[in-house]
């Protein structure tokens, strides 16, 4: 089973759940589940340039942690980036935040975000998650499972701490004090 379901994975476009592998193999969920952790598990303890993860929507076969270095650089050879700093860091907030509106997200860029929220939404990351209950009711936004497929992650607990990406208190303080500094300098000229 495992020969057949690698062979699977291997031509897959997109995540296939367990449910639509065992119906081809005419096997049960529990069956191609159980072979698939072990094909995780065989790839891995081999070192392997390819692992099996689960993703939100299903299994897919992709490139091994340990070689993404190499993989990045083959892929961006010569290929823009599919998206702006714009278009990730907005993706990132509503990442974080949601469900969030597009006027919560301008507040925290400082910039109108419309057209950035509209690729987005165009590209299957983000989708509408109802309206908030304030004036105007606007849209709120969150992620898609697109979204978690294409950052390899089975859920949004997976992403990883928001801490990870904030100066260390200290630094926040002494850039504080530094702006208090230049402050007062610029009110004695």
């Amino acid at each position: 089973m495992e020969q057949k379901l690698e062979g699977m994975l291997t031509i897959a476009l997109e995540p296939i759940s367990v449910e639509e592998l065992a119906d081809v193999l005419e096997s049960t969920a529990d069956e191609v589940g159980s072979a698939l952790r072990k094909l995780r598990d065989d790839s891995l303890h081999e070192h392997r340039g390819f692992v099996f993860t689960e993703l939100a929507s299903g299994w897919v076969m992709q490139s091994s942690p340990e070689v993404a270095e190499w993989v990045t650089r083959f892929a961006n050879r010569d290929i823009s980036h599919r998206l702006s700093s714009a278009a990730l860091e907005t993706l990132a907030i509503i990442a974080y935040r949601q469900p969030i509106s597009r006027v919560q997200i301008s507040h925290l860029r400082g910039v109108n975000v419309d057209g950035v929220v509209r690729l987005l939404e165009q590209r299957g990351y983000i989708e509408e998650r109802g309206k908030s209950e304030g004036p105007g009711s606007p849209v709120l936004f969150g992620t898609t499972e697109l979204f978690l497929d294409r950052m390899g992650l089975s859920s949004l607990n997976d992403l990883p701490p928001i801490e990870m990406f904030l100066p260390p208190v200290e630094a926040a303080r002494e850039l504080v004090r530094d702006m208090s500094l230049s402050s007062s300098l610029n009110e004695d000229a």
